[in-house]
C-alpha cells in the first residue's frame, strides 16, 4: 500500500490527553483510540478515566489512566514517569483541559466594574496555565523521537462573547501561545515536533451547559442567539472535532505549524446579517 494512504494513521502512537474525562475528552479518546493510538487519558475524576481505559481497551485498543490536575506540576511528572514504564514514549500531548469557572462568569445583574478578579484568575490559569505546565512536561518527552502537540483554543478569543472575559482572555493567550512555541519548537528541532490548536464553536459541555439551555433541555436566550449567528443553526456534536485532531496528530499534517482550525459550523464567518 502507497505511503499516502497511511497519512491519518495514529497506529503505535502514544497519545496524552489531558481532560480527559470531560465530555470533549470522552470523543477524543475514543475517537483516536480509533484511529489505532495508544491512549493516556489524564484527568481528575477516577471512576469516569478509569471506565474510559476499560472501554478502549475491551474493544481491543491500548489505554491507561491517570489522576492528575493540569496546574499540579508535581502529579504531572509522576503521570509522566507512569506513562513512560507503561509504553515507553510519548508521541503526542492533546490539551483539553480547561473550561469556563462558574464564579468567573460575569452575570447581566453585576456592574462592570465589580468583576470577580479572583476567579477570573483561576479561569486563566486552568485554561493557559493548564496547556503550558502539560507541554512543558510531556512535550519534552515527546521532542526525543518527534511529534505533535494540539492545543484547545475558542472562537471566544477572536470574537467578543459576552460574560464569559476570563475563559475569552485565556484563549486568546493560549492562540499567541501556540504561534509562539510553534515557533520556538521549530527553531530548536526543526521539523520534528509541531504544534497547532482547534478552535472549537459550540458545543454543550459540563461547564456550558447551564449559560446555554433550561433545565427542561430547551434553549436559554443566550443559547438562541448563538444559534442564530451560527449558519448551521446547530450546536456541534464532540464528534464533530475528531477528524481535524487526527489530521493535527497524524503525518497528514507534518508541514502544519503554528495553525488554528476552526470547527464552528460558520459561526465566525457570519456577520449576523
Amino acid at each position: 500500500m502507497n505511503k499516502e494512504f497511511n497519512l491519518f494513521s495514529l497506529k503505535d502512537k502514544v497519545v496524552v490527553i489531558t481532560g480527559a474525562t470531560g465530555v470533549l475528552g470522552e470523543a477524543f479518546v475514543n475517537g483516536l483510540a480509533g484511529a489505532g493510538a495508544s491512549i493516556a487519558i489524564l484527568g481528575r475524576n477516577e471512576d469516569i478515566a478509569k471506565f474510559r481505559a476499560d472501554e478502549v481497551n475491551n474493544n481491543g485498543g491500548k489505554a491507561i489512566y491517570l489522576i492528575a490536575d493540569v496546574l499540579d506540576e508535581e502529579a504531572l511528572l509522576q503521570a509522566n514517569d507512569k506513562i513512560i514504564s507503561e509504553f515507553g514514549r510519548i508521541d503526542a500531548l492533546v490539551n483539553a483541559a480547561g473550561g469556563n469557572v462558574a464564579e468567573a462568569v460575569v452575570q447581566p445583574d453585576k456592574g462592570i466594574f465589580d468583576l470577580n478578579v479572583s476567579a477570573l484568575k483561576q479561569a486563566f490559569d486552568l485554561n493557559l496555565f493548564g496547556t503550558i505546565l502539560p507541554t512543558q512536561i510531556f512535550g519534552k518527552e515527546i521532542t526525543k523521537q518527534g511529534g505533535s502537540i494540539v492545543n484547545i483554543s475558542s472562537v471566544s478569543a477572536s470574537q467578543a462573547i459576552t460574560r464569559v472575559l476570563g475563559y475569552s482572555m485565556a484563549k486568546s493567550a493560549i492562540d499567541s501561545y501556540t504561534k509562539w512555541m510553534a515557533v520556538e519548537l521549530a527553531n530548536r528541532y526543526g521539523d520534528n515536533v509541531r504544534m497547532n490548536a482547534i478552535v472549537p464553536g459550540f458545543f454543550i459541555t459540563n461547564q456550558n451547559r447551564a449559560l446555554l439551555t433550561n433545565e427542561d433541555g430547551s434553549l436559554t436566550a443566550r443559547g438562541n442567539a448563538i444559534i442564530a449567528k451560527t449558519p448551521y443553526n446547530r450546536f456541534g456534536n464532540p464528534e464533530e472535532l475528531i477528524g481535524a485532531l487526527i489530521y493535527l496528530l497524524s503525518d497528514a499534517s507534518k508541514f502544519v505549524n503554528g495553525e488554528n482550525i476552526t470547527i464552528d459550523g460558520g459561526f465566525c464567518a457570519f456577520s449576523g446579517v
